[in-house]
């Protein structure tokens, strides 16, 4: 590296030489490259070797008599010193950039890998909050069937084992795309994105919930024209259910949620609220973090909201938690409604 930009420098100045019959501005030439060579090497040397053979160069081809070395011009040794101590003072701010980037960068990898590791974490611990149900459900329904088969008819027997079917392959999805989120943070991978109609993926949603809770109060409103979104169409119903399931938790007795999606033009809001009390102010401000205090039942239930911020965050969304002035909590996501040109590419 020393050498090639010395030679170009060299080239340049002789070039510049021929044209202007001026030696005036050559030592910028050497000055400029000696700011090249500390800023792209490491380590003293290197600057300082360089600011040895400029000074020789110059001397040798710029100054008069030309083609000869004569250290006993006048101005040489302030020179050489100048351009010594440039090499240096440069040499040695390079470096300190370096080693401080350096530092940075390991700083900033070593916060990532913590970010992530807790990222998992979260993860890990909401993975019983989001498949305790259909375990739930397939244990229920297969139990009902060995104990009372006998007494069911082929229709019923038909029905218990496609419930079991349908929560199986519900939760294999949901194992799958789990094991998707914890490595979004990696640039090699990402939730496998296609376009799904709105109005699907929410009644699919409310029908689940209403599988797990068959007396939920839940009205819908949905914009009147059709909207498409690029998303895995199981995260997002997942994201939906937990919200809706932890807003009947805590709503308190007779809750009735208003489950809203707005078109925003580029983006599409998802809006779920209650009439409960609403969230703790102290609460609020960690509500996805999956621990908000020595509460360990209030801890174990809202840990289903980390996977939905990691699910809404995978998506190039964002997710949001507030009070209602009326009363109640309110969580909304928004999706875009088109990929950008990289994803699309």
């Amino acid at each position: 590296i020393t050498l090639g930009i010395l030679l170009t420098a060299t080239i340049v100045a002789l070039v510049y030489y021929r044209i202007s019959a001026s030696n005036i501005n050559v030592i910028m030439f050497y000055t400029l490259a000696l700011l090249f060579i500390s800023r792209l090497t490491s380590g003293y040397l290197p600057g300082i070797a360089a600011a040895m053979i400029s000074v020789v160069c110059v001397n040798f081809l710029f100054t008069y008599p030309y083609g000869q070395i004569n250290f006993i011009l006048e101005g040489y040794p302030v020179t050489f010193i100048c351009m010594l101590v440039v090499s240096v003072l440069t040499s040695a701010s390079a470096s300190h950039m370096k080693r401080q980037s350096r530092i940075l960068a390991d700083r900033e990898k070593k916060l990532a890998e913590a970010e992530k590791e807790k990222m998992r974490a979260n993860l890990l611990r909401a993975v019983s909050h989001d498949l305790r149900t259909p375990l739930t459900g397939i244990i229920g329904a297969s139990s009902s069937y060995l104990e009372n088969e006998a007494r069911l008819d082929t229709d019923e027997k038909r029905t218990m084992v496609r419930h079991i079917r349908e929560d199986a392959n519900w939760l294999l999805n949901m194992v799958e795309n789990l094991l998707t989120v914890t490595r979004i943070r990696d640039d090699s991978a990402s939730v496998n994105k296609s376009l799904e109609p709105v109005e699907e993926v929410m009644a699919e949603a409310v029908f689940r919930l209403k599988k797990r809770i068959p007396d939920a109060q839940i009205k819908v409103l949905l914009p009147e024209e059709f909207v498409m979104i690029p998303m895995d169409a199981t995260l997002i119903e997942q994201v939906l259910i937990n919200l809706m399931e932890n807003a009947i938790k805590y709503a308190g007795s007779h809750p009735v949620l208003d489950v809203k999606v707005q078109n925003l033009g580029t983006k599409a809001r998802f809006i779920v609220g209650d009439n409960g009390e609403g969230i703790s102010e102290t609460m609020l401000p960690h509500i996805f973090e999956g621990y908000m205090g020595d509460d360990e039942k209030s801890s174990d239930s809202r840990r289903g909201l980390t996977i939905c911020k990691s699910i809404v965050d995978a998506h190039g969304g964002t997710l949001k938690a507030r009070n209602k002035q009326e009363g109640g909590a309110e969580f909304s996501f928004e999706l875009p409604v088109e990929e950008d040109d990289n994803n699309e590419s």
